[in-house]
């Protein structure tokens, strides 16, 4: 067993430390073909970036996006239509299959769009992360950026803002208010949102010209498509759930095993993800190593001092690491969450049985059973008879076989000199009643 967590931790690691690889081409190959495929997030950015780079550090003449999304995030959506928009070189825009939502935006940055036959661009509406239209300030932005890309690219840009904007109406295709705009091939190029339909790439390449033998398939590295995946906005609290659950059960288990383990590779893939993606510095590293060193401290000095700030600096490297503050921070609390209930089912349920318990929670109690007592318990003197002392009102002193004892009375007033009988005793409390 020990064996096999080596293994995984050095395969870790060497993904941890090694950083993608660039393919070289020959000067000769001129034209690009770089995928946009599956949902647009993150880690989508830092991939067309080295793509680019390397595109035209061998002086493409022309870069091809093979799109194909569903779209996703708009925040890396608008990062890609930057990126995009700083490219000298010729661009197209290939939608094989679907372009929607982010899709449709980054296809509207390209200089030149083709569709295959049952190709479908648009549905852009920005939504939020519970599936609700998203507030107004941010379909504000997003249809001025709708605009402003198709614009960028002499098209009309009613038919973009119709792809964002339900209350947008297209006569001539039909469009009424409280629909979006999803354009097919032959509506696109109806208004002049493509230049052509082909049913795939080769038809393309034959279309503008392009000798296949010059092309140049960029593909995602394994570490590109490690980081795609970990950036996922669904898979980011998937794996801080598994960091505090994995380190939460390890407190319970003697020795470090395999709980300790998924733990910390959950966080090592979290910050290499977002390492890779582009979204994480070195610095968010060293604040969430030193968060670990002030949490260890923690055992070795007073104060809780260290602890809170390790917890601090370490909860503030994961949201510096995310990029999008609001998103890390519902990640965060849905992990927080379940951490909290798994420590609650495991003090409920398990902490009889467990070693760590029995080191941590005080169990023994200063019971009367045990031989502990608080006061000297005078059950001897129930029944016994006496004088009052001084009044009581309802508490007083009265005098039983010479002894000045204190004493309350069952809820009346008794005057001085008066004859009483002890009726109750509890621990320090005698009650007396008036017998006089």
């Amino acid at each position: 067993m020990r064996k096999g967590i080596l293994v995984l931790w050095m395969l870790i690691l060497g993904c941890t430390f090694t950083q993608p690889l660039i393919g070289s081409a020959a000067d000769s190959e001129k034209v690009y073909v770089i995928p946009i495929q599956k949902e647009v997030e993150r880690g989508l950015h830092a991939f067309l970036e080295r793509a680019i780079k390397d595109a035209e550090d061998h002086n493409a003449e022309l870069i091809i996006f093979d799109i194909d999304t569903p779209g996703g995030l708009v925040d890396a959506a608008g990062d890609i239509g930057q990126l995009l928009d700083g490219i000298d070189t010729k661009t197209i825009a290939f939608v094989n299959d679907h372009a929607l939502s982010a899709g449709a935006f980054i296809s509207l940055h390209a200089d030149e769009i083709y569709m295959v036959p049952n190709g479908q661009m648009g549905a852009a509406a920005v939504i939020d992360q519970a599936g609700n239209a998203a507030d107004k300030k941010a379909q504000s932005y997003w249809l001025s950026a709708m605009k402003s890309a198709a614009e960028s690219n002499g098209r009309d840009p009613q038919y973009a803002l119709a792809m964002a904007d339900e209350s947008v109406e297209i006569e001539e295709l039909g469009i009424e208010k409280g629909e979006l705009l999803t354009l097919g091939s032959k509506e696109a190029k109806q208004v002049g949102y493509s230049e052509g339909t082909v049913r795939n790439l080769d038809e393309l390449y034959k279309t503008i010209g392009v000798d296949p033998s010059s092309v140049v398939n960029v593909e995602e590295t394994f570490a590109e498509k490690l980081a795609r995946f970990i950036t996922n906005p669904v898979v980011v609290p998937i794996l801080l759930s598994l960091a505090s659950l994995g380190l939460i059960v390890e407190l319970y288990s003697p020795g470090f095993g395999i709980a300790g383990s998924i733990g910390l590779i959950s966080l090592v893939l979290f910050f290499y993800g977002h390492l890779v993606a582009g979204l994480a510095g070195y610095e968010t590293i060293i604040l969430f190593v030193i968060g670990i060193i002030l949490v260890v401290a923690e055992f070795f000095l007073p104060g809780g001092i260290a602890g809170g700030l390790g917890i601090g600096a370490i909860l503030a490297s994961i949201m510096l690491a995310g990029g999008d503050m609001m998103q890390m921070g519902i990640s965060l609390l849905i992990a927080l969450l379940i951490a909290v209930a798994t420590m609650i089912i495991f003090v409920k349920v398990f902490g009889k049985k467990m070693k760590f318990f029995n080191k941590i929670i005080l169990k023994d109690s200063t019971s009367t059973e045990s031989g502990y007592v608080s006061n000297a318990n005078r059950l001897d003197l129930i029944g016994k008879e006496g004088v009052t002392k001084t009044p009581l009102r309802p508490s007083g002193t009265v005098i039983v076989d010479d002894e000045r004892i204190d004493a309350v009375t069952e809820g009346g007033f008794i005057k001085a000199n008066e004859r009483i009988k002890i009726v109750k005793v509890e621990g320090s409390r005698i009650v007396v009643r008036d017998i006089s």
